[in-house]
C-alpha cells in the first residue's frame, strides 16, 4: 500500500453501516475500497469516451494462430 494519510471525516452514520456491510470490511477498508471503486468508474469512462475513435485493424485468424 502507498503512503496513507490520515482524516476526519463526517460520514452519514446509515451510508457507513450499509457499504460496512457491502463489503464486510471494517471503516478503513470500506474507505479504501470505495475510492478504488470511484477511480475504476472513471477510468471506464475515460475507455468509453475513446470508442469509435481508435481504429483497429486486426486480421483475427492471424492472431489466433
Amino acid at each position: 500500500m502507498s503512503e496513507a494519510r490520515k482524516i476526519t471525516a463526517n460520514l452519514p452514520r446509515e451510508a457507513l453501516a450499509r457499504a460496512q456491510r457491502l463489503t464486510g470490511k471494517g471503516v478503513t477498508g470500506t474507505l479504501i475500497e470505495a475510492l478504488a471503486a470511484l477511480d475504476n468508474q472513471a477510468k471506464r469512462t475515460a475507455l468509453r469516451r475513446l470508442r469509435g475513435k481508435i481504429a483497429v485493424d486486426l486480421d483475427l485468424e492471424k492472431t489466433r494462430r
